[in-house]
């Protein structure tokens, strides 16, 4: 019967490897020292050094490959494990970074890849891919929200273009520069110079000026919190419904184990009783 569970067991154990915190601060720290070493590429080395990077950067390159290996030995549905986004991803950034730099029409893309492999820390850090799906999620309602300040910036660029272009053609001159003035605005990058100088010949300007800070800065600006927030609420129940349905099936599993236990000893008891 040992025989019989070993492989399992042994599965078990690799799949407790793979989800420990050991593990996945080793993972963390790894590709921190791989920032590191994409950092410390970008100023001027001496050639012992370099050597020295290079080798690093060769055994980070095989520790990813290695891990990405031993994820995909682990999962339990192996044909679904490229259909994760995340799992896709990593996959993809440990496969461009076995491109070889020494050749030189793929020594950027290389090097891209390398510098992607950062990303990493995102997929690995629950909390942060925690946070990246619901922005993604998100995206979807931050999109009508973007699209009606669109509309917001294009009645007030047409209106600045007709009542301000008389005051400074660079700023005023016409729609679309007046689009990149409001941004300006928007953004408070010395947006009282611009008032300023159209408040000369129009006073009551400033009305247009706070009107329009109002509306973008601060209603559309908590609106696309607010549905950030939203969507990492309902991620969050979504999450806690999920660990609880799990919960639940360990526990029915774990049960239906101690049944099968019982059963058996039953069994053994009653054919020992039956011998004598």
């Amino acid at each position: 019967m040992s025989s019989e569970l070993s492989p399992t067991t042994g599965f078990e154990q690799l799949r407790r490897i793979e989800t420990s915190k050991v593990f996945q601060g080793a993972v963390i720290a790894i590709i921190i020292l791989s920032a590191l070493t994409i950092g410390a590429k970008t100023y001027d080395m001496p050639p012992l050094v370099e050597q020295v990077l290079s080798v690093l950067d060769n055994a980070i390159t095989l520790f990813f490959l290695i891990e990405i290996l031993f994820r995909f030995s682990v999962c339990a549905d192996k044909k679904r494990f490229l259909l994760d986004g995340w799992n896709l991803f990593d996959t993809l950034v440990v496969i461009g970074s076995l491109v070889p730099l020494d050749n030189s029409e793929a020594v950027l893309l290389g090097r891209l890849l390398r510098v992607f492999r950062v990303l990493r820390l995102v997929s690995v850090v629950p909390e942060l891919r925690f946070l990246i799906n619901s922005l993604l999620k998100a995206i979807p309602r931050m999109g009508y929200i973007a699209l009606l300040m669109f509309i917001i910036f294009y009645i007030y660029a047409a209106m600045g273009s007709m009542f301000f272009a008389n005051v400074d053609e660079n700023l005023w001159g016409d729609v679309a520069i007046a689009m990149l003035t409001l941004f300006r605005v928007a953004t408070f990058e010395d947006w009282t110079d611009v008032m300023y100088a159209t408040m000369e010949q129009y006073p009551l300007s400033w009305i247009y000026y706070l009107t329009f800070i109002f509306l973008t800065a601060f209603v559309f600006l908590n609106m696309m919190i607010g549905a950030i927030l939203e969507v990492m609420s309902e991620e969050q129940n979504a999450k806690q419904a999920q660990q609880a349905h799990d919960e639940r099936d360990e526990i029915a599993r774990q049960l239906k184990a101690v049944q099968q236990q019982l059963q058996e000893l039953t069994r053994e008891v009653s054919e020992n009783s039956r011998g004598r």
